[in-house]
């Protein structure tokens, strides 16, 4: 009786800590469009030609090459941002996360090089942010359109 009494409550605790974690959940971006040569790096994967509506998820990467642009949908129906990666560039999907919990929203994109267009909507809460992470800065967002480039240094 004792040992059915402790698993019970073992299950309760690993419950009540399952629905914690549950909290803050992963958002997506998509490619609306793009021109030209653009590649995506999945998570650990190699780099593949992007697709037309092809999903990214956090840690995903995209690059274009000269003479060429990816327009990315943050969350779907542009409810957070569109993000316009310019030609020779890469960014760098380091964080899209929703807490449920307390209905605000974190996005970090992180641009090692090149140039990105960012038309941002209104955030959802005073507590949600959206930057951007640069090899010298990190830009942050309240809802506006922005830019933000990279230069190689040669």
């Amino acid at each position: 009786m004792r040992l059915v009494g402790v698993i019970l409550i073992l299950g309760l605790v690993l419950g009540v800590t399952a629905l914690g974690l549950a909290e803050n959940v992963k958002r997506v971006a998509s490619i609306m469009e793009f021109q030209g040569t653009v590649e995506v790096k999945m998570g650990k994967a190699a780099w593949q030609s992007a697709q037309k509506g092809m999903t990214l998820n956090p840690g995903d990467m995209i690059r274009t090459k000269k003479n060429s642009f990816a327009l990315l949908n943050v969350d779907g129906k542009a409810e957070t941002a569109t993000v316009e990666v310019k030609e020779n560039s890469q960014v760098k999907l380091s964080e899209l996360l929703e807490n449920k919990k307390d209905g605000t929203q974190s996005t970090l994109l992180d641009l090692a090089l090149g140039n990105i267009l960012i038309k941002a909507k209104k955030l959802h809460s005073e507590k949600s942010k959206f930057e951007v992470k640069t090899p010298t800065s990190i830009v942050a967002v309240r809802g506006t359109t922005f830019s933000v480039a990279v230069e190689a240094i040669e």
